[in-house]
């Protein structure tokens, strides 16, 4: 029987063993198999990655841009290199198909490619007189220690949003990615380690809320990206801002689409089951509200109804599969609970998802498509 690894930290450069008393199962959603153990790393972990980061920046910061983009070249290629196997580290830990995952890496490294136009895009302005007797100077100069807290759902590109541009502007940097999907991080990481950044730069700290606390809470650390739900984000931001820090943070949303009769409905139809069902629908950009006009209603109702039924859904790494697995046995529990309460509230529900029957993955945290009519907004 294999032995399952627990992953390690990235701290100054160098791979450690986290001190962390509580672990827990990073777990493939489609078969349910244990891929890894993460460790909950505590906030003295936090500390020292800070701490290291801090005395990173003295030297980092005073690096010229165009010596600091040679590295994310470096990462550009590497990252091309190892395209296939990033995109099925993250189908394997986050259950989204292939096709998915290899958009989601793309993205991720065409952050990389707009950073590497940093020398470019940083570079201040002056104006000479812009009032009697007074010149204006504007330079953009990096902040310090920098974090991202990422989310589940887009392991591999979303650090990316951030990350590549903080170290271009010459600012040192902590991931913690999320604690469901932690190995397409440990394997960017690995990447990482072989373009010779000077220790530091860049750190890796595995974790949950006490890491993230740790986060919120550090003087040393001077801003914070956070993409994930809602509730999360306010919290995020309440405490870090309470804190004295820059902080940007995505939360959840709705998005309503409005389909009017002359629509084409064979492109609607099709955008409209892409948007919904697409990374099984675990993400804030996902439709989740069609509001139909006049004869719409009918026409597109009976098409996207159509269209639910027959989605492809297994393991995102057989070929044909449109949508796989949600995150976990709780968001499959969530969403099927969801699901009830819109029948019990009156809604007329066309295509039931729940307890689908996907031929060898039975333990899988699968729920199919799903189309609710006449759903009280209010419930």
């Amino acid at each position: 029987m294999a032995t399952t690894i627990t992953l390690p930290n990235y701290i100054n450069g160098e791979w450690c063993a986290s001190n962390a008393t509580e672990f827990l199962d990073v777990i493939n959603p489609a078969t349910t198999e244990v891929l890894a153990k993460v460790p909950l790393s505590t906030a003295s972990e936090v500390n020292q990655a800070t701490e290291v980061a801090v005395a990173a920046f003295v030297t980092w910061r005073r690096t010229p841009p165009t010596e600091r983009v040679q590295y994310l070249f470096k990462l550009k290629n590497l990252l091309e290199e190892n395209f296939e196997d990033l995109a099925c580290t993250i189908t394997q830990e986050c259950g989204k198909t292939l096709a998915e995952s290899k958009g989601e890496m793309r993205r991720a490294i065409e952050n990389v490619e707009v950073a590497c136009g940093i020398p470019m895009m940083m570079q201040g302005t002056n104006l000479e007189d812009i009032a009697r007797g007074i010149d204006e100077m504007m330079i953009r100069q990096p902040l310090g220690v920098c974090a991202v807290i990422g989310p589940f759902n887009f392991p591999g590109m979303i650090p990316f949003w951030f990350m590549p541009y903080a170290i271009a502007c010459g600012n040192t940097y902590i991931v913690k990615p999320s604690e469901k999907v932690p190995l397409t991080m440990q394997k960017i990481f690995q990447l990482l380690d072989e373009i010779g950044l000077p220790k530091g730069v860049i750190n890796l700290v595995n974790g949950a809320k006490q890491a993230v606390d740790a986060i919120l809470d550090h003087p040393q650390i001077r801003a914070i990206s956070f993409v994930g739900s809602t509730p999360v984000a306010k919290y995020i931001y309440s405490r870090a801002a309470a804190n004295g820090k820059r902080v940007q943070c995505q939360g959840g949303a709705k998005n309503p689409i409005i389909v009017l009769p002359d629509a084409d409905m064979e492109m609607t139809r099709r955008i409209a089951a892409d948007s919904a069902f697409g990374c099984a629908g675990q993400r804030c950009l996902a439709a989740s509200i069609a509001i139909t006009v006049g004869e719409a209603r009918q026409s597109f109702t009976e098409a996207i109804a159509e269209t639910a039924k027959k989605r492809v859904v297994g393991n995102g790494l057989e070929q044909g599969v449109e949508m796989g697995p949600v995150i976990s046995i709780q968001s499959k529990e969530r969403i099927e609970g969801l699901i009830q309460k819109g029948a019990d509230s009156g809604a007329t529900l066309i295509v039931d998802g729940r307890q689908p029957n996907i031929l060898g993955y039975e333990k899988g945290y699968f729920v199919r498509p799903t189309i609710l009519q006449n759903v009280d907004p209010a419930s």
